[in-house]
C-alpha cells in the first residue's frame, strides 16, 4: 500500500497531464463549468432552506397568501434545479469519460510499445498482474470516482461555508449560568455540530479503515478469476483433446473461492461501518430538532427558523462528515488507482532496466553489413542469472538450414533473443542486412475482424489491393477460404491452427 502522500504525487504525475493534453481549452471549460454547476447547487440548497423556512412561519401564521406564495416559488426552485441537475450530469459524465480516454491511451501506448506488453510479464515482483483488467476497470474507476469524488468534495466544502454562516445567526445568544459563572455563547450550534461531526467522522474513520485493505485484494482476486477465466477460452481446444476440464474446474474453483474469502472480509468491513452510519443517520434526523426545540418551546425562534436551524444543522453536519459518507468509494478508488501506477511502475521499471547502458548483462542486438545471422560468443541468461545457451559462436548464411536440437526451454530464449525479446544475457547478435527475419510462433495471431484485415496484419488492408491478397491466398495454398474475405469472424478460433500458419507464412 502506497504511502498517502506519494500516493497523491504518483496519481497527479500519472493522470493530470490530461488538464494540458492538446483537449486542454475543452477540458478547461468543462472543469469550469462543473464548478460553477457546483456553485449552483449550494445555491439551491441555501435557498431551499430559506423556502421551508418561511413556508412554516406561513403555516405558523395561518397565511394562506404565504403558503400559495411559497408554492410559486416552489415552481421556480424546482425548474432550476431540474436544470442544473441536468446540466451538471451531462458535464460530468462527459469530464469522465474524455479522462477516461485520454488515460487508457496513455497507459495503452506504454503497455503496447515495443513488445513492453511480453517483457513486462518478467518483472518481478510481479504486482503488475492482469494488465487488461487494469486497463479496462481500474482506469474506469480512477478516473470517475475522482471527478465523483473531488465534485463530492467541493459540494461538502460550499455547503460547509454556507450553512454554517446560517446556522450561526439562527443559533442566537444563549445565557448560561453554572451556579459559579455566568456568561453568555453565541453559535452554540455551530460548535455543536463540529464537536458531533469530528467525533463521527473519527469513529467512522476507524472502523472503516479495514474496507480499504478488503476492496483492493477483493479487485485482484476478482481479476484473477476474469484472466484464468479467459485463458481457459482461449486454450479451450488444448483442454478439451486433453480432457483437461475437470482440473481446469478445480482451478476456477480455487479461484473464484479466493474472491468469496476477500468478499467476506468485505463484507464484514462494510458491516462494521454501515452498523455505525446506518445509527449516525438515525441521530442525524433526530439529534437538531433535540438540540433546537428547547428555544423554539421557551418562544425565542418561530417553527420557521426551527426547521431551518435542522436543516442548516444536517447540512453543515453532513458537509463535515464527507470522509465517512465517501469511506468505501474512497477505498475503491485508491484500490484502483494503485492497482494502475503498479501497471506503470513495471513498466518504468522494464525501461530502466533496458536502458541501463552501464549493465554489462545485456545481449547486443545490431544490423550487420552482410547476408548472414552472426552470434559471437553468445551466452543467454535466465532473470536469476543462470546460464540457459552459453558461448555460442557461429555464422548462418542465407539458404542454410539449422536444426536445433536439445533443450526447448534454451532454443526458445534463443529465439527471443534473436527477436530482441529477451535482452538478458551477454555477446553480441548480428541481424541480415536485407529483409528482416520472419518468426513463426506456435500459436499464430489473427485479429478478430474480416478475414482480408486480418491476413494483411500487421499492416492495413487499404495498403494491398485485391489481386496481391488473392496472390497471397494462393500461395499459402487455402483457396477455399477466398469467399470469407468479407466475413466478420474470431479467426484464431475458425480456422484450424495450419490453416493460421499458412496465412502467416504467405
Amino acid at each position: 500500500m502506497l504511502e498517502a502522500k506519494g500516493f497523491f504525487f504518483d496519481f497527479i504525475r500519472l493522470a493530470g497531464p490530461y488538464w494540458h493534453s492538446e483537449q486542454k481549452q475543452r477540458v478547461r471549460t468543462e472543469t469550469l463549468l462543473l464548478i460553477v454547476l457546483t456553485f449552483a447547487q449550494m445555491v439551491l440548497a441555501v435557498t431551499m432552506t430559506e423556502w421551508s423556512a418561511a413556508l412554516f412561519n406561513a403555516l405558523e401564521q395561518h397565511s394562506m397568501a404565504g403558503v400559495l406564495r411559497q408554492i410559486g416559488l416552489l415552481v421556480l426552485i424546482f425548474a432550476a434545479s431540474m436544470t442544473v441537475t441536468v446540466l451538471h450530469l451531462k458535464v460530468k459524465r462527459s469530464l469522465q469519460v474524455g479522462w477516461r480516454q485520454w488515460l487508457t491511451e496513455q497507459v495503452t501506448q506504454r503497455w503496447m510499445n515495443n513488445a513492453q506488453h511480453y517483457l513486462v510479464t518478467h518483472i518481478q515482483p510481479v504486482t503488475h498482474d492482469n494488465p487488461d483488467g487494469r486497463i479496462a476497470e481500474d482506469i474506469r474507476i480512477a478516473t470517475e470516482e475522482a471527478i465523483s469524488l473531488c465534485h463530492s468534495l467541493l459540494y461538502s466544502f460550499l455547503v460547509l461555508i454556507s450553512f454554517t454562516s446560517i446556522l450561526w445567526s439562527l443559533s442566537g445568544e444563549i445565557d448560561i449560568n453554572l451556579g459559579f459563572v455566568e456568561f453568555s455563547l453565541r453559535g452554540h450550534l455551530v460548535g455543536i455540530a463540529l464537536i458531533y461531526a469530528a467525533t463521527a467522522s473519527f469513529l467512522g474513520w476507524r472502523i472503516g479503515k479495514p474496507l480499504i485493505f478488503a476492496t483492493d485484494n477483493r479487485q485482484t482476486a476478482e481479476a484473477n478469476f476474469r484472466f484464468g477465466l479467459v485463458t481457459a477460452r482461449e486454450h479451450s481446444l488444448a483442454i478439451a483433446l486433453i480432457h483437461g476440464e475437470q482440473d481446469e474446474r478445480q482451478r476456477l474453483n480455487g479461484s473464484f473461492n479466493e474472491i468469496i474469502a476477500a468478499f467476506n472480509r468485505q463484507t464484514k468491513a462494510m458491516a462494521e461501518i454501515m452498523m455505525f452510519t446506518s445509527g449516525y443517520s438515525i441521530l442525524s434526523t433526530a439529534f437538531p430538532i433535540l438540540v433546537s426545540a428547547p428555544r423554539y418551546v421557551l418562544g425565542a425562534i418561530s417553527l420557521g427558523s426551527l426547521m431551518q436551524s435542522v436543516q442548516a444543522f444536517q447540512q453543515t453536519t453532513s458537509a463535515l462528515s464527507w470522509p465517512v459518507d465517501n469511506m468505501s468509494m474512497v477505498a475503491q478508488w485508491r484500490a484502483s488507482v494503485e492497482r494502475v501506477l503498479g501497471l506503470m511502475k513495471a513498466l518504468d521499471a522494464l525501461a530502466e532496466d533496458l536502458n541501463n547502458k552501464s549493465d554489462i548483462n545485456r545481449i547486443t542486438l545490431e544490423k550487420g553489413d552482410e547476408s548472414v545471422l552472426k552470434f559471437e560468443d553468445l551466452c543467454v541468461a535466465r532473470l536469476d542469472k543462470m546460464i540457459c545457451v552459453g558461448q555460442l559462436n557461429a555464422d548462418i548464411h542465407a539458404g542454410e538450414r539449422v536444426l536445433m536440437a536439445g533443450d526447448a526451454f534454451a532454443g526458445s530464449k534463443l529465439f527471443k533473443a534473436i527477436t530482441g525479446l529477451w535482452p538478458w544475457g551477454t555477446g553480441r547478435i548480428q541481424l541480415p542486412d536485407d529483409e528482416p527475419i520472419f518468426f513463426m510462433p506456435p500459436r499464430p495471431y489473427l485479429p478478430t475482424g474480416k478475414l482480408k484485415a486480418a491476413i494483411c496484419y500487421p499492416l492495413s488492408e487499404a495498403e494491398f489491393s485485391d489481386e496481391q491478397i488473392y496472390a497471397a491466398i494462393r500461395l499459402a495454398g487455402v483457396e477455399e477460404l477466398m469467399p470469407e474475405l468479407d466475413t466478420v469472424d474470431c479467426w484464431d478460433k475458425s480456422l484450424e491452427r495450419e490453416q493460421q500458419q499458412r496465412f502467416r507464412r504467405g
